[in-house]
């Protein structure tokens, strides 16, 4: 009797002990607070939108986590970008037309978290960064369009061809390069920002561009 009831408490807090991961796990997808307004901010020629909700563990489980890191560079975040975690995708229409996309995605800095959202045109050019939380002391120069506005053009090819360069020790005078630090004492932050824009392109490349970059990537450039 004493087994099956120590038995039972320890099942009890195991439960109770894994719940809050659960939990924090299901609230850390990104979503526009307020879609219909800020897409129609981002977009204004928007007439409507659809919304479609992924997450890795659904979508290739243990081998797309694996792939998305190799691109990335580094592991995936365990709770904000575990592979359960929802990722909320906005295709913005014009009519029946597909003028661009929207997607955000959480990550983890030195302060509260930060959520940094891309909208993109059709063939996956950043259009516009658009922060919905941050919280670093720094955050007006980063929020400045001075500093946003340097992204606008950029792809995943981008990314994949400053990588290539770094890893050939050649330097690079790529765009990705190009975007400077405009903090003067939070590097940590910019580096957290520029990471999120990466495994935002990253993300809606699998998940709406039908893999448009992966041969970019495979080729390094």
């Amino acid at each position: 009797m004493l087994k099956k009831v120590f038995g039972l408490i320890v099942c009890l807090l195991v439960i109770v002990l894994l719940q809050p991961a659960q939990i924090f796990a299901t609230v850390a997808g990104c979503p526009l607070s307020n879609p219909d307004k800020d897409i129609k901010v981002i977009f204004p020629q928007s007439t409507s939108y659809k919304t479609k909700t992924i997450t890795i563990k659904d979508s290739g489980g243990a081998n797309l986590q694996k792939a998305i890191e190799e691109r990335l560079g580094g592991k995936l975040d365990l709770v904000f970008e575990a592979n359960d975690v929802p990722h909320n995708f906005y295709t913005v229409l014009n009519g029946n037309e597909t003028i661009g996309y929207i997607h955000g995605v959480n990550q983890k800095d030195a302060y509260n978290g930060v959520q940094v959202f891309l909208a993109l045109d059709p063939t996956g050019k950043i259009v516009d960064v658009y922060y919905q939380k941050i919280s670093a002391p720094e955050s007006k120069v980063f929020t400045d369009k001075t500093f946003t506005k340097q992204f606008n053009g950029i792809t995943l090819k981008d990314f994949y061809y400053s990588d290539a360069m770094k890893e050939m020790e050649c330097g690079s005078t790529g765009k990705v390069d190009k975007i400077k630090d405009p903090s003067k004492n939070d590097h940590t932050e910019f580096l957290a920002i520029m990471r999120s824009v990466k495994l935002n392109l990253i993300l809606s490349d699998k998940f709406v561009l039908n893999s448009k970059y992966e041969s970019s990537y495979k080729k390094g450039m």
